[in-house]
């Protein structure tokens, strides 16, 4: 009898379209995560070569410059008579908000206004009193040459000019300004005046000597002056015009 070969079931062949159907569902979604997985990577690799994400790096620290050599003072020069009110506004309107803006630029200096008599004297456009006060001025540059205290000082005294030289009115500018009563009294008196004096007469030539050199440029008249000066007051610094007339 022959001998028979083994029987092997053989499952059938479903073409179900539900089945198909799920098939093609499952590779469509692992192609996407193919895709998916190989562009992540693909723009991770990217982005971490690309310069848009690195990070600025502090720049090296740059050497300080070398100090540059300050330029020379500009000399500017204020003319002025202690018992005036246009002192005061020429102090209060012009000289004091300049000189707030541009005080480590310039070489400033108040000189006086009066005229040389023999004997060495003086004479003040308004008498001894003003003679005085110009003194006692011009002892607080020589003693505290730092404009933001003697100017200070000047401004205070001018405020209330007719009580100029009044010991109470330079008593109290003195300690609202912190300048020494004392070193004042002596610096005026020294001498028996004489050094205030000099001080004064000094002064008054240095104004003669100006004006003669700048009077083309200004009108002597206050009112002009004003005028004039105000617009270009800081044209006057920078391009190194000298004085101001008031």
């Amino acid at each position: 009898m022959d001998e028979k070969a083994p029987y092997v079931y053989n499952t059938p062949t479903v073409n179900s379209p539900i089945m198909a159907a799920s098939r093609a569902s499952i590779r469509a979604v692992v192609a996407l995560f193919i895709l998916f997985t190989v562009t992540f990577y693909s723009w991770r690799s990217w982005t971490l070569s690309s310069p848009l994400s690195i990070q600025l790096q502090p720049s090296p620290p740059t050497p300080e410059s070398s100090p540059v050599d300050q330029k020379a003072l500009v000399p500017l020069e204020a003319h002025i008579i202690s018992k005036c009110p246009d002192t005061r506004d020429a102090l209060r309107e012009l000289i004091l908000p300049a000189m707030m803006r541009v005080h480590d630029k310039v070489d400033f200096r108040l000189s006086y206004i009066g005229t040389p008599t023999a004997n060495d004297g003086v004479q003040c456009k308004h008498g001894p009193s003003e003679c005085m006060g110009n003194i006692i001025e011009l002892c607080a540059s020589e003693l505290y040459p730092d404009p933001k205290i003697s100017l200070g000082f000047v401004m205070c005294l001018t405020k209330d000019y007719k009580h100029i030289p009044d010991r109470s009115l330079i008593e109290d500018c003195a300690l609202e300004h912190a300048i020494d009563f004392q070193q004042l009294n002596e610096c005026a008196t020294r001498d028996d005046g004489a050094h205030g004096m000099q001080l004064l007469r000094s002064s008054i030539e240095r104004t003669a000597e100006v004006t003669l050199e700048t009077r083309h440029l200004f009108s002597p008249a206050f009112s002009y002056l004003y005028i004039y000066i105000s617009p270009f007051i800081l044209r006057v610094l920078c391009s190194g015009i000298l004085t101001w007339h008031l």
